[in-house]
């Protein structure tokens, strides 16, 4: 069992999310042709508009069909399917947490895919206020708000002011650049268009475009750049508390070197600076577990499914990472 825990915690956890995203990237563009059906009710962004492809649909875009409800009926068997629809996406959740952004987001893998690129290509990174970035991921909880309300503004009368047009259905999705990007990988290029048939519709399809260019651009501009606006994670934010998978911290181990921050891709300063909390998960952290593998401290950071640890920090396994990426960089 020592061997075996030694020989995880030794091991290239870079490498093995390579190959788990590249895994899990195949399985949410081209699964549903394998006549998969995972449900509705997703924690990571199976794009419907990848038509076939699909082995199940994101649960953000159920809940905004789900919220489409006069008030009347939400104690009915339909506001039971919003419950069952939650309770669903929540079981999916427990098991891998925030996980699900760092290893099984299709759109967060074609992130990567372009900071590689940007590596490669020898582009420098761009430098960015930290208190403006501060101040803009509050967006994806105000998106998240309005992916609620806008359909139940579109059954009921929200505040007095008329019902909401039924062009808005589904409104985050028209402009979530999925719907533009995922289905290119199964060779679908239908949804790079503007819908004239009403002036919602046009407004919605050329904001989607828009924020596709938006997707592009910013990651160039900053790793996981549209994960400072996703409203699945802050779903996720809000429910990881209660999750099986848990990325942990001994504070008294922790020296403040700041390894782990520099290693984050989302670049979380409180999981160097807090010495306090034991669960480290904080707000945009994806859970990629590179900070665990970057701490030179042992036992300082430790991620545990239901309290069992599956890879801890250790200053063996530390040394042995920095020796191999030094080779690799030699080569």
């Amino acid at each position: 069992m020592s061997k075996l825990r030694s020989f995880l915690n030794n091991g290239d956890v870079g490498r093995f999310r390579f190959w788990f995203q590249l895994a899990a990237f195949v399985f949410f563009i081209y699964g549903g042709y394998l006549y998969i059906d995972l449900g509705n009710s997703l924690p990571t962004f199976s794009c419907p508009f990848n038509a076939d492809g699909k082995p199940g649909v994101c649960y953000v875009y159920a809940i905004q069909h789900q919220f489409h409800i006069p008030w009347g009926q939400i104690i009915s068997w339909r506001g039971l399917g919003i419950l069952t629809g939650f309770l669903t996406f929540l079981a999916w959740l427990l098991v891998f947490n925030k996980a699900w952004c760092g290893y099984a987001c299709p759109l967060g893998t074609v992130q990567d895919w372009i900071t590689k690129l940007r590596q490669k290509m020898g582009i420098a990174y761009s430098t960015y206020s930290e208190g403006g970035f501060e101040k803009l991921k509050k967006v994806k909880y105000i998106l998240l708000v309005l992916l609620l309300l806008i359909p139940l503004g579109m059954s009921n009368s929200l505040l007095g002011l008329p019902k909401f047009s039924s062009d808005l259905s589904v409104a985050f999705c028209k402009l979530c650049p999925s719907r533009t990007v995922l289905p290119v990988f199964t060779g679908d290029l239908s949804q790079f268009h503007i819908d004239f048939s009403t002036r919602t519709s046009m407004v919605m399809t050329t904001l989607g475009l828009i924020v596709t260019g938006g997707f592009f651009v910013g990651a160039f501009v900053k790793k996981r750049f549209f994960c400072f606006f996703c409203p699945m994670s802050a779903l996720h934010y809000l429910c990881n508390k209660f999750a099986f998978l848990r990325l942990t911290k001994d504070g008294s181990k922790c020296t403040r070197c700041g390894d782990c921050y520099r290693a984050c891709d989302v670049r979380i300063k409180a999981i160097a600076d807090d010495v306090e909390s034991t669960n480290i998960v904080k707000d945009d952290c994806m859970m990629c577990f590179k900070c665990v593998a970057a701490c030179p401290e042992k036992g300082a950071l430790e991620v545990k499914f239901l309290n069992v640890p599956l890879y801890t920090s250790t200053d063996e396994g530390f040394i042995k990472r920095q020796q191999k990426y030094s080779e690799e960089e030699k080569s």
